[in-house]
């Protein structure tokens, strides 16, 4: 059972601290809520009579710089900001108070920032001291261990420059420190690189439409940064592809290519894979048979013309080995037998050459196979086809009998041809169906790979969701309607799917709308599942109503309280919706109406504290 770890409280961690002369701290934290309380503990442990000088020059700094950004002025935290030295940074707070702690931090007016790991990614104010608290972060999907890269961000930040000679970093005890795990992360090597490209709806139209044709668009993909495992491994089976076709051709006798070779081996390998088509019981019983009677001494044929003899040696499983009537040895499968004689002779000189003069001389027969029962049209039509298209690539014994030599190398060229075009249709087959689903709407042409009218103004709409934002546009859901339901409308596409925004009621208008998109949206999801591609996640609810009601009127406070949502987490919502407002405002030529529209929209949905 694990132990649990006590952890330092925030006051005493920073008293700690400032004895040992290791503040400015940033001090990083799990969660933002830890980070607030941590914030507020430190700064109600500080006494209410002690000033230090820069309490005032605090005061100052917020007092001129609420003055452009008044939303700040009712912040909750800006107490324990002025008398404490100490704040919160993370993703929940509205941007405007975020930039006022980072320039509190700059002129080294603060004592300790608490942060989550996001932020040592995003910001650059360095300080004396770097605490961390966890080797386990949280994430959208839960807790997980650090990353390297994520490690040393938040490390990095530790030595003021110009000010400190050396950095520090303090692992502080907690419930997710892992002393011997931070230690490995910071001798790790930097994390790999993951870029960034994606198949998607935009990024193929304006691809398409810049280089006029799917090959052109392949080849781009294939060279990106995201495939280039895959272009590793496409050039080194294409370089094992080139010294097997060498080697196999230098094999071959010089009236054979390695064409004839290769379309030797496609045609037996169809025969073979008819042969597996004819009904399980067929098979079974000539494989039970021949295992019966193939055994060592007996004469077994192999080829059409029943012309090839060999004396069976050995059989071992599915593999039989046997001697040539030239005294030379091989092994073949056992299905690849095509009859088998009666005699069975001992294994000495003398038997051996008496066991291929009967064969010729007719004094050893052929075996009865077992009789088959079975429907016409057994594949002998298709059968007949390829014995007879196998003729002209091999005429007579010999020819056919050094083909059959080289069957498993070009078998293994024919694989190896198949993975390389099997790991270039992994790059490409994203963008294939997503070039499929946008023909059946209308922005593209499959057959003729070119973008339509629809297409171009549709790529030029880089939003989250831009397929139905598309469709959104061709059904007319921008005309006649008002900006507080188109608001929410592309609120409910930008928004993150899971993040709850409280629970608001929904407008009887916004309603009838949404009703309506449902259907478009069920439209898109049923082509697009299809075609394999993931539908879009269903539209955040709580977050069309915030939209709605926000630019309706309600102000920031009422929001805020009503919503129940972090500062940051609204602004963020709606920044996102007036982001993908603007996208379609600029589509003023082809989108005139719904362009004002959403113009006029996005003024209203970013209004202060939104820029």
């Amino acid at each position: 059972m694990n132990q649990k770890v006590t952890e330092i409280p925030p006051p005493d961690l920073i008293k700690s601290l400032r004895s040992y002369n290791l503040l400015p701290a940033i001090l990083f934290l799990p969660t933002r809520r830890r980070c607030d309380e941590a914030a507020t503990e430190v700064a109600l442990a500080t006494k209410k009579g002690v000033m230090d000088d820069r309490r005032e020059k605090r005061q100052s700094l917020y007092d001129e710089y609420v003055k452009d950004n008044p939303e700040i002025s009712k912040h909750k935290h800006k107490n324990l900001l002025i008398r404490g030295g100490v704040a919160s940074h993370h993703a929940g707070h509205i941007p405007a108070w975020k930039l006022l702690v980072e320039k509190m931090m700059a002129k080294g007016l603060l004592d300790a920032i608490f942060a989550t790991s996001t932020v040592a990614a995003g910001v650059d104010f360095p300080a004396r001291t770097v605490v961390l608290t966890f080797a386990d972060t949280r994430g959208n999907d839960g807790w997980r261990p650090l990353q390297t890269s994520e490690l040393q961000q938040m490390t990095g930040r530790a030595g003021r420059r110009g000010k400190d000679n050396v950095g520090f970093v303090v692992l502080a005890p907690s419930n997710f420190q892992n002393p011997k795990r931070i230690a490995a992360l910071l001798k790790s090597p930097p994390d790999a690189l993951s870029s960034q490209f994606r198949a998607t709806y935009t990024s193929l139209l304006n691809l398409l439409d810049a280089f006029k044709s799917f090959s052109q668009v392949r080849d781009i993909a294939e060279k990106s940064f995201a495939f280039r495992e895959t272009a590793r491994q496409i050039a080194k089976l294409e370089a094992d592809c080139e010294k097997r076709k060498i080697q196999l051709a230098a094999n071959l006798p010089n009236n054979v290519t390695v064409e004839d070779a290769r379309g030797f081996e496609r045609l037996t390998s169809a025969k073979n894979r008819l042969n597996e088509k004819v009904p399980m019981l067929r098979v079974e019983i000539r494989s039970n048979w021949l295992r019966e009677n193939v055994t060592q001494g007996r004469i077994v044929s192999q080829g059409r013309s029943g012309k090839r003899f060999f004396l069976v040696l050995d059989v071992y499983g599915e593999k039989v080995t046997a001697m040539k009537e030239d005294g030379g040895g091989t092994s073949f499968a056992l299905n690849r037998v095509s009859r088998v004689y009666a005699k069975t002779y001992p294994l000495n000189e003398a038997s051996v050459e008496k066991a291929f003069y009967e064969i010729h001389e007719g004094k050893n027969l052929p075996l009865d196979e077992p009789k088959y029962i079975h429907k016409s049209g057994d594949n002998e039509d298709a059968t007949a086809i390829i014995d007879s298209m196998l003729m002209l690539v091999a005429p007579n014994n010999e020819i056919e009998s050094q083909l059959w030599e080289t069957w498993n190398e070009v078998e293994f060229l024919e694989r190896t041809e198949r993975d390389i075009e099997f790991l270039r249709s992994g790059v490409w087959l994203p963008f294939e169906r997503r070039a499929k689903i946008l023909h059946h709407f209308g922005y593209l042409d499959f057959p003729t790979q070119k973008v339509t009218e629809a297409g171009k103004w549709l790529a030029d709409v880089r939003v989250d969701r831009p397929l139905l934002v598309g469709e959104a546009l061709r059904h007319g859901f921008f005309h006649n309607a008002e900006p507080p339901q188109i608001a929410g409308l592309m609120a409910g596409l930008a928004s993150d799917p899971d993040r709850s925004y409280g629970e608001l009621y929904l407008s009887d208008k916004i309603l009838e709308i949404l009703d309506k998109f449902e259907q478009i949206a069920f439209d898109v999801a049923t082509v697009e599942w299809k075609n394999g591609v993931e539908p879009a996640p269903e539209m955040n609810y709580s977050a069309i109503a915030t939209a709605e009601a926000w630019v309706k009127g309600m102000d920031w406070d009422e929001l805020v309280s009503r919503t129940k949502a972090e500062e940051g987490d609204l602004v963020r919502l709606l920044s996102r919706t007036g982001e993908a407002l603007m996208q379609i405002a600029a589509l003023k030529k082809t989108q005139p109406e719904a362009a004002e529209l959403a113009e006029k929209t996005a003024e209203i949905v970013l209004r202060e504290p939104i820029r």
